[in-house]
């Protein structure tokens, strides 16, 4: 036996076992039985399947792997038209009369071995034929799903069905009718299925691979996210989550007969497990990651004491408030790299932060400042209102509509807020303080909870994104960020009003005092400070006494000269 062209690797408890004959090059599978097995080169090995019912009409044989390329062929040699390639690839089987058995041929160009599963699924003549009405990719019947992702959006593309039909018929028609009779009446369900947050492991995206192939375990494990009617567009977008292992599948349904047949599940990580920058056992940036911390230290601390140390919560405000504006303008404005525009806007951030205060502090518009306090509390309600299942309404996927709407909920709060200006001013300080911690938490694991303010900004930069579907995965990480975000949003806030009780709304103007300050001391000659000198004579003498410091000293005894 050459193990080095084919071997079997392991099988799960939890996996019906498949009756696998393993000889030279030759693989045997069991109709409804997922096989695990391992691909090595060369191409091709052999494939069957003995024992066909002759109920089945169709059969679509599915082969899945993580990151690696297989292909799966009609025939030995690699046609266009009878082939797949990818890591999610697979072939619809149209059978003859009294046909009972089906081969294929299986294999890899990678010089690395490549771990799969693998299932073939029988269907009958009544359900309809995923990818039968293909018109757009190279097989002539396509149940394939094709993804492609950048790091705004994941998009998926599939063929469109036609109806079911048994062995001895000749296929219905895909463009003669357009009434119910034909394809068109068909509805696609697409579906979408998170893998475990921070699991990039193989073995994980294998077996729940499983819980996306057939029709009942879609339905029973996956959430619906769209159902698209036959005179739409076969494809969807989704917003990309770089580092989370996503699953998509389509059920085509037949209203008519109630029957349904599952697409090839396909599945992305939005990032690569091969490049050397971006990828997926390595995301965070450091550059990202020093970024975040320093911006969760100083929010950290304004959850606590930003309305005690004003001045530092106007730098963190004014910071927030440019640095966003300037980020969206260089990353659509230039080609800069990622660095260098991280940089840039941490100093027009400190840039902004320092014009707030400077403004109040010279001329103490106390409405001004607030209303950038309440702005930035009123983004992130409005950023979170978007990340509810609102965002999704295909009303808000109009840029005009989102963006108008987006606004008058921001303008909403400090319009809410203003007669109580104290109470906004902590409230902004607890959440926004406190979520800057998620940020940070983010930028060395997963979370979801960073995608409420980070879609607003993906549709800031990006155009097409207002097309993607959000949703991500809420899991156990998440509640336990969510619970930290949450007892520390509320620990800021009522130590705050606690402590800010009886004491005044808001520090008076600082230039006044500074006015008042130095018009005391030019009058008031009993001031010590009064006496003080100008400032050019104190550093002259304190230039003198550091001369001293070094001057050499004098000896002692008569240095006067004799008389003579």
């Amino acid at each position: 036996m050459n193990s080095s062209r084919f071997l079997i690797l392991e099988f799960r408890d939890s996996v019906p076992r498949s009756i696998v004959t393993l000889l030279l090059g030759f693989l045997e599978f069991s109709v409804g039985k997922f096989t695990y097995f391992e691909l090595n080169r060369p191409f091709p090995v052999e494939a069957a399947l003995h024992q066909i019912s002759s109920n089945v009409t169709f059969l679509i044989f599915q082969i899945h792997s993580q990151y690696q390329n297989t292909t799966v062929s009609f025939t030995k040699t690699l046609l266009p038209n009878a082939s797949e390639t990818g890591n999610d690839g697979g072939l619809v089987f149209t059978l003859r009369p009294e046909q009972t058995v089906c081969t294929w041929y299986l294999g890899t160009e990678d010089t690395k071995p490549v771990k799969n599963v693998a299932i073939p699924l029988p269907y009958s003549e009544g359900d309809p034929i995923p990818g039968g009405c293909n018109l757009e990719f190279d097989l002539d019947i396509d149940p394939n799903i094709y993804l492609d992702y950048n790091f705004f959006e994941t998009t998926i593309k599939f063929a469109p069905a036609n109806l079911g039909y048994a062995r001895d018929e000749e296929p219905p028609s895909c463009d003669v009718g357009t009434g119910q009779d034909f394809r068109w009446r068909l509805q696609y369900d697409v579906y979408q299925y998170f893998l475990p947050e921070n699991d990039l492991t193989e073995a994980a995206l294998l077996w729940h691979l499983q819980r996306m192939a057939q029709v009942p375990q879609v339905k029973a494990s996956a959430v619906k996210v769209i159902t698209l009617t036959g005179n739409e567009k076969t494809t969807v977008s989704f917003s990309s989550l770089p580092g989370q292992g996503v699953i998509y599948n389509v059920i085509v349904w037949d209203p008519a007969l109630n029957t349904s047949a599952a697409y090839i599940p396909v599945h992305t990580y939005a990032c690569s497990f091969e490049s050397a920058e971006g990828n997926c056992a390595s995301l965070g940036r450091l550059s990202t990651k020093v970024f975040s911390t320093l911006f969760a230290l100083l929010g950290l601390f304004i959850c606590f004491f930003g309305h005690r140390f004003w001045k530092t919560e106007l730098f963190f405000i004014g910071f927030i408030f440019l640095g966003f504006f300037f980020y969206i303008l260089i990353t659509r404005l230039t080609s800069l790299k990622y660095d260098v525009r991280l940089v840039l806007t941490a100093v027009a951030g400190s840039a902004g932060g320092v014009l707030l205060v400077a403004a109040w502090w010279r001329f103490g518009t106390l409405l001004l400042c607030m209303l950038c306090v309440g702005l930035v509390l009123g983004f992130f309600i409005a950023s979170g209102a978007f990340f509810t299942p609102l965002g999704n309404l295909k009303v808000f996927h109009d840029d005009g509509v989102f963006w108008v709407t987006f606004s008058c909920i921001a303008l909403l709060i400090p319009v809410v807020f203003m007669g109580c200006l104290r109470i906004l001013n902590i409230l902004t300080c607890g959440v926004v303080g406190s979520y800057s911690v998620v940020l940070a938490v983010d930028s060395y694991m997963y979370t979801s909870l960073s995608y409420i303010t980070l879609n607003v900004l993906r549709r800031a930069l990006n155009t097409d994104f207002r097309r993607a579907y959000l949703s991500v995965p809420f899991q156990t990480n998440d509640f336990i960020i969510l619970t930290v975000w949450g007892m520390l949003a509320v620990s800021g806030i009522t130590l705050q009003i606690r402590r800010e009780r009886g004491q005044p709304p808001f520090p008076p103007h600082p230039y006044k005092l500074w006015k008042q300050e130095r018009e005391r001391r030019v009058t008031n000659i009993l001031d010590p400070s009064y006496h003080t000198p100008p400032l050019r004579e104190r550093l002259y003498g304190r230039l003198t006494q550091i001369k001293e410091l070094f001057r050499k000293g004098q000896p002692a005894g008569e240095r006067t000269p004799l008389l003579l």
